[in-house]
């Protein structure tokens, strides 16, 4: 029997899958808080592995601390999302920090690939700042937003002026649900231009945390020319691709 942790260590979330035998033994998805390598040890806690594979934004630190092996972000979701829908022909993973757009050849090997991870805008965090701006929760964010008729332009997706612009509009009494939608509206067009320039074709998987808010997800579904698939855990998928680049190094099929 073997069994392989997979270990995608974002910005604010660690999450996890266990691959035994062929399929998923077990999964979690772990607040980041303010240590991820801690974290991270919680989860190798849990049991024995044969090997561990860390993805994510801390995998060269679980690497220096723990021993795993490592594979990028980009290779861990295409595996992963080939894996999950073999065919895929590319990939949205918007996360916490960064947003990664990647295109695949038919085998689920990467063609094309393009990352704004210089930049909070259009991520989890910039929602997560917005939703603050207008005083909702981040969990009535998305829902608020599909209630609006229409949204309303904005104008910056700079994080910080973008907040200032949404609090002057919250000011002006303009209706927040409109402000919401007009947020989603401003992440969609940015990251449709994004898929465009890998010249991503359907279907796409639509992966990461971001991928459960409903304004986005239709957002991506009504922009995107082609189908797209959305995991049910969406979250899992780069964790995924990381134990099934462990599966294929301990098989003698993977290579760095």
């Amino acid at each position: 029997m073997t069994r392989i942790l997979g270990l995608d260590v974002g910005s604010r979330t660690v999450d996890a899958v266990w691959w035994e035998d062929g399929a998923i033994a077990d999964s979690a998805v772990l607040d980041s808080g303010f240590d991820p390598q801690e974290v991270g040890a919680r989860l190798l806690a849990r049991g024995d592995h044969d090997l561990v594979v860390a993805t994510g934004y801390g995998r060269h630190a679980v690497r220096e601390r723990f021993g795993a092996e490592i594979i990028t972000e980009i290779k861990a979701y295409g595996t992963g999302a080939s894996r999950l829908y073999p065919q895929a022909r590319s990939v949205l993973d918007i996360g916490g920090q960064d947003t990664k757009v990647i295109s695949l050849d038919g085998g689920g090997r990467v063609m094309d690939f393009e990352m704004n991870d210089k930049c909070a805008a259009g991520t989890g965090r910039f929602l997560e700042v917005m939703a603050r701006a207008l005083g909702f929760e981040l969990s009535e964010l998305g829902p608020g937003a599909l209630t609006a008729p229409e949204g309303v332009k904005i104008s910056s997706m700079c994080t910080v002026f973008a907040e200032s612009e949404v609090i002057g509009l919250v000011h002006k009494g303009v209706d927040r649900n409109r402000i919401a939608l007009g947020l989603h509206e401003s992440i969609a067009t940015r990251t449709l231009s994004m898929l465009k320039r890998v010249n991503a074709q359907p279907p796409l998987v639509f992966a990461g945390g971001v991928a459960k808010n409903p304004a986005m997800a239709r957002l991506i579904t009504w922009g995107f020319a082609g189908e797209v698939l959305t995991p049910t855990d969406s979250q899992l998928v780069g964790a995924l691709g990381a134990a099934l680049h462990g599966q294929s190094l301990l098989s003698g099929a993977g290579s760095g």
